[in-house]
């Protein structure tokens, strides 16, 4: 396993693998109600020009999530 980082730190156009999600709750409860959980693949697509939110794709489609709810997400990156 590579080293993990907050999901708010990834770069544009960077292919991830999501770690852990440590959101509690109703947070945590949406979060994984779309399909952010543990082994997934998602690949950051945009952010917005105060980086707040950040888009992503997962699967056929694309979600954006606030700082405030990827700051729950720990990814890895992987290798192209």
């Amino acid at each position: 396993m590579g080293k993990t980082f907050c999901l708010r730190q990834a770069e544009v156009n960077q292919r991830l693998r999501i770690a852990t999600v440590s959101a509690n709750g109703e947070l945590g409860r949406r979060i994984r109600d779309m399909g952010l959980v543990p082994n997934a693949e998602i690949q950051v697509i945009g952010k917005a020009p105060l980086k707040d939110p950040v888009a992503l794709r997962f699967r056929d489609f694309t979600l954006a999530l606030r700082n405030s709810e990827a700051d729950h997400i720990t990814v890895e990156a992987l290798e192209d």
